[in-house]
């Protein structure tokens, strides 16, 4: 596009059914406002929206669980997510919703056009009806065993084991999630967007006049197009949606995929009474920021949309990164494995930087990448602290210690300190190159070079020791310096806005505008503010904490996911009969030399005292289970264990994680007392 006057950027909505995540922000939200913020310093004229997609199955499903309804859902999650990112410092123009009337009313106006001009297929079909609860089943409302894998748990869209994409009527055994009963097909009729009447304009507009588009993006979608597109239902059985606006469509709302991108342009409709021009001028650029699971909507189903209404633009690009693991593992909302936004902006207060420099340091841009703790760690104290924070705050408290805080003239620069100038002009550039073609891990490393360009300045001159033999060339260097500390504060604004503001507010300078990057940006005699950290050590105890909340989730997720062992063959009731099964406690209890599992107990059974080898060193302290109420098989024939002779066996379960658990009375009875 040549002749751009503004534009239209858009991040993905997330769907209001569960808290934001660091997969979330590494694949959609923090591109998005790096790129934003950088327009804006461009003083280019740009919109930033985004909201809470509010409608859908998992919404109701996650709203029947917890026996509310799917509004108290979205109102919970929309004001958490919305504080979440405010205070994160995402900074959109608009964070609307898709339940505000101006949505409804946008979306439906959007159906009622393209049904007007025929653009839709109506087609009546068979579909799973559960006729207890006496309502037509979403693909999500039906679980059953995949016929690629064999899970008992796929739904009816997806598999999430095995990952693969299913039609309901794909599943062996398919079960309803309301009732939990056998489904019926039954027939409905919706509307259908025929895509495949756009297949022609879709392979000329991505397949030849976006090449440019990253190899993700245009792979999938030629993927998808080199298998035809197929006509993909507008409307869906639902109590819970834009109802769908035309007569005769009662019980039926508009499916998700087609209210929820509308929902781009119902926020703008109410941040703007001028929206228009960011949608239906040309000479506006719209950009999407997406996850890769939104390639298929944002770049053909939505484009088809517009395309067919007629009066909107499309999207210039559409930049969609792949996926964030989490300590070698796929982050899992219903798994709770994930690091959520809200959780982390409480755990480590002020350090919202911290983490955006991470995950963009750490982008998925063009794999999935993974996010440890140990390496959140590392980067911070290692790279934010020692080469950024530590290049600023050198430069400050020198300023400080010989000049008061006042700014020294810069005079009789050598060749190395004019490259120095030459150097930060050229990275400008490269971080403009880098942020306009959506490489934002490049240009973050930019940033960096411009900081490690400084340490090693100061490390080269050392003004600490020259200030003895040649105070009047440490003037200059200082100057030097703070010039680039400066630039810094500028150049970071996009990645880093908190450290950006701070430190202009350290140098006593009010907002700079990005076309001063390169010069000198400082005069002498300027007053700088006293010198704070930009950055802190984070220390190993926070990180551990964080380590040991994952552990506790994984273990949990683990005894939930568990499966009792198969159970053994009969036995007679007179086989059961001859065991003699008694109460005892614990009366000494010591490791059994040379050994890593056993331990020697004596054991007071009411008859004797007697005693018992057992298996329990790995999870048990001798010296903790003294007094510890056992059962035990009094009647097992002696065996020697060890060197040890072993009368009986206590008994013990096994928990999902494979440790051992006293099988013992809820309370305390008589030694000896029979268990039947």
């Amino acid at each position: 596009m040549e002749n751009i006057k503004r534009y239209t950027v858009t991040a993905a909505l997330p769907y209001a059914n569960g808290p934001v995540h660091i997969g979330h922000l590494a694949g959609v939200y923090i591109p998005a406002d790096i790129y934003t913020r950088y327009l804006r310093l461009r003083h280019r004229d740009v919109i930033f929206v985004c909201g809470s997609d509010e409608h859908g199955v998992p919404i109701t499903l996650k709203a029947k669980q917890r026996g509310v309804s799917p509004q108290q859902v979205v109102d919970e999650y929309h004001e958490l997510n919305k504080k979440a990112f405010a205070d994160f410092g995402i900074s959109f123009d608009i964070y609307s919703r898709t339940s505000n009337k101006i949505h409804h009313e946008t979306a439906s106006e959007f159906f009622k056009k393209l049904h007007s001009e025929n653009k839709f297929i109506e087609k009546t079909t068979e579909q799973y009806f559960d006729v207890e609860a006496n309502q037509f089943l979403a693909d999500r409302y039906i679980t059953g065993t995949c016929p690629h894998c064999a899970n008992e748990s796929a739904y009816g869209d997806q598999c999430e084991k095995c990952g693969s994409s299913l039609n309901a009527t794909d599943l062996i055994n398919p079960k309803s999630m309301v009732s939990g009963n056998k489904p019926i097909l039954k027939e409905t009729t919706h509307w259908f967007l025929p895509l495949d009447k756009y297949q022609d304009f879709l392979e000329k507009w991505i397949l030849e006049e976006h090449k440019e588009w990253k190899p993700n993006v245009y792979g999938q979608c030629k993927s998808w197009l080199d298998s035809g597109l197929q006509p993909r239902a507008v409307s869906r059985d639902l109590d819970w949606g834009v109802p769908v606006p035309i007569d005769g469509a009662d019980g039926k709302v508009l499916y998700v995929w087609f209210d929820a991108p509308i929902g781009y342009i119902s926020a703008s409709k109410e941040l703007t009474a001028d929206w228009e021009k960011y949608w239906k001028s040309n000479d506006t650029k719209l950009v999407h920021f997406i996850g890769k699971d939104n390639i298929v909507f944002h770049c053909i189903v939505f484009p088809s949309m517009l395309k067919a209404e007629g009066s909107y633009i499309l999207p210039d690009n559409v930049p969609s990164n792949e996926f964030l693991n989490l300590e070698g593992d796929k982050i899992s909302t219903s798994r709770n494995w994930a690091v959520w936004l809200h959780e982390y902006l409480h755990d480590f207060v002020e350090k919202e930087d911290v983490l955006r420099y991470v995950l963009c340091a750490n982008a998925p841009e063009t794999k999935d990448n993974d996010f440890t703790w140990s390496d959140f760690q590392t980067r911070n104290n290692s790279e934010l602290v020692a080469i950024f924070g530590n290049f600023v705050n050198r430069t400050m408290v020198l300023s400080w210690k010989y000049y008061e805080g006042i700014v020294q003239p810069m005079e009789n620069l050598d060749a190395a300190e004019q490259e120095i100038f030459i150097q930060i002009s050229k990275l400008k550039e490269s971080i403009e190159n880098n942020i306009e073609n959506y490489k934002f891990r490049e240009a973050l490393k930019n940033l960096m070079e411009l900081a490690r360009l400084g340490n090693k300045y100061l490390a080269d001159t050392e003004p600490w020791k020259l200030i003895k033999t040649n105070p009047e060339k440490v003037k200059t260097i200082l100057n030097i310096s703070l010039q680039l500390s400066a630039n810094l504060a500028v150049l970071a604004e996009p990645f880093l806005p908190n450290t950006s503001k701070k430190l202009l507010q350290m140098l006593a300078l009010e907002k700079i505008s990005w076309d001063n990057v390169g010069g000198e940006i400082l005069r002498a005699g300027h007053q700088l503010n006293k010198s704070e950290l930009l950055f802190s050590q984070i220390e190993d105890a926070e990180i551990e904490k964080q380590i040991q909340r994952l552990a506790d989730i994984k273990k949990q997720n683990e005894m939930t996911q568990s499966t009792a062992k198969p159970l053994k063959e009969n036995v007679s009731f007179d086989d059961f009969t001859k065991l003699d099964i008694r109460v005892g406690t614990i009366l000494e209890a010591e490791k059994v030399a040379k050994t890593k599992k056993l331990l020697k107990l004596l054991i007071d059974t009411g008859i004797d005292k007697r005693t018992v080898v057992s298996g329990i060193a790995e999870y048990y302290e001798p010296e903790n289970i003294i007094g510890q109420q056992v059962c035990l098989i009094a009647n097992l024939a002696p065996r020697e264990i060890k060197g040890i002779m072993s009368q009986g066996m206590i008994l013990m379960a096994e928990n999902a994680n494979g440790e051992l658990i006293f099988a013992s009375p809820v309370k305390n009875v008589k030694e000896g007392s029979e268990v039947k």
